[in-house]
């Protein structure tokens, strides 16, 4: 599934309220209904983005319109169902969320451990060109 629109580069408090609302419950529906179905320890439910977004502001700078710029270097997702342990973090930022102090992980490393959580040998899924 895709939802677009989370480049908030200004109206961000308006626009994130709104697009959280969107996913946040049928989020939660889907993996409750793959858990109640018993579906959710085959299926990897895998949510985030492409990047990050900087801590610092962007836009207008008023109280309630603002954005933040991309940031490529840390960035958040959560994953759920095959294999995947409930309820723990990995990894973690400094006190502003710009770099990396703890167990970074490379997107390649990342998909690798995706391909792994399905069943494929990321290295025999490799091709070289």
């Amino acid at each position: 599934m895709y939802h677009q629109g989370w480049d908030q580069h200004n109206d961000l408090p308006d626009h994130q309220t709104k697009q959280s609302r969107d996913i946040d419950q049928p989020s939660a529906a889907l993996i409750k209904d793959l858990k109640q179905r018993g579906l959710l320890e085959n299926t990897l439910v895998v949510c985030g983005g492409e990047f990050g977004r900087t801590n610092y502001c962007q836009g207008k700078l008023t109280d309630d319109n603002f954005g933040r710029d991309h940031h490529p270097y840390c960035f958040s997702m959560w994953m759920a169902g095959r294999g995947i342990k409930s309820g723990i973090g990995y990894g973690k930022t400094n006190e502003l969320g710009y770099n990396i102090v703890k167990v970074p992980v490379h997107v390649h490393d990342f998909q690798a451990a995706m391909l792994h959580l399905l069943g494929v040998d990321h290295e025999k899924f490799t091709f070289k060109h």
